[in-house]
């Protein structure tokens, strides 16, 4: 199984959204220390999840949510996980 997810950071007041095959694992690789984007704070949460049989449905699913370029839309899915 592979996953597309997004994170939420209080401190950055932003998300980041990315696709894995093993959520744990990514998330504990953007809280440690590194120069990328997600190394800047370290209170990032999973927030959403969404399941895929396939990398390439995931990527495809993360390009598609990343070209949206709205905080806005991305916590309107988020909170339609919750209904």
């Amino acid at each position: 199984m592979h996953y597309l997810y997004i994170l939420y950071s209080a401190e950055k007041n932003g998300y980041y959204i990315g696709s894995t095959s093993d959520v744990a694992s990514r998330l504990r690789r953007h809280l440690s220390i590194h120069k990328g984007f997600t190394g800047q704070v370290k209170d990032w949460v999973v927030v959403y999840v969404e399941e895929f049989a396939s990398k390439s449905e995931a990527m495809h699913r993360e390009r598609s949510i990343k070209a949206w370029k709205s905080s806005k839309m991305i916590a309107d899915l988020i909170a339609k996980k919750d209904v």
